[in-house]
């Protein structure tokens, strides 16, 4: 139940939240894809995290990322495929397989990392320290809700 004074501005506000969260997911679908055009945006932020994470196992992914490990699976087969993504065995147990991004993987991390900063700092050059501060503060704020189903009801 919604108070009356607030209930459809607020409703009014998610729904623009909603809609321009789902307008830069797309925009950092297409950016992934001008980075590499093989590589889909799951497959990006699967390498980005193992190169975050100096190194981790396909199942702590799927486990990070909530998602089914075949998922996991096809996008590191892909990666491996381009030669992006290599496993070693775990210095302290031979029988598990770490993954690490190759120099080309990391190469193409470095070249996405640059493209993504001057894309944000051409379409944040207008903004005060100030605004920069509360949205910084607003993303972090939201982040760290943790994750929810956005999927709709059920």
């Amino acid at each position: 139940m919604s108070d009356a004074g607030t209930g459809a501005p607020r409703e009014a506000s998610v729904d623009v939240i909603q809609r321009e969260l789902t307008a830069f997911a797309r925009r950092a679908r297409a950016a992934a894809a001008r980075v590499h055009p093989e590589i889909p945006l799951v497959s990006y932020t699967l390498l980005a995290h193992i190169e975050e994470q100096r190194g981790c196992r396909a199942t702590d992914l799927a486990a990070h990322y909530l998602l089914d490990k075949s998922t996991v699976s096809r996008q590191l087969a892909g990666l491996e495929k381009l030669g992006l993504v290599e496993r070693r065995p775990a210095p302290e147990d031979h029988r598990v397989q770490v993954l690490h991004p190759t120099e080309a993987g990391l190469r193409v991390l470095a070249t996405a990392q640059a493209n993504r900063l001057a894309a944000y700092q051409e379409r944040l050059k207008d903004w005060s320290s100030e605004d920069l501060d509360r949205f910084a503060g607003y993303l972090l704020r939201y982040n760290a809700a943790g994750p929810a189903d956005l999927s709709g009801p059920r």
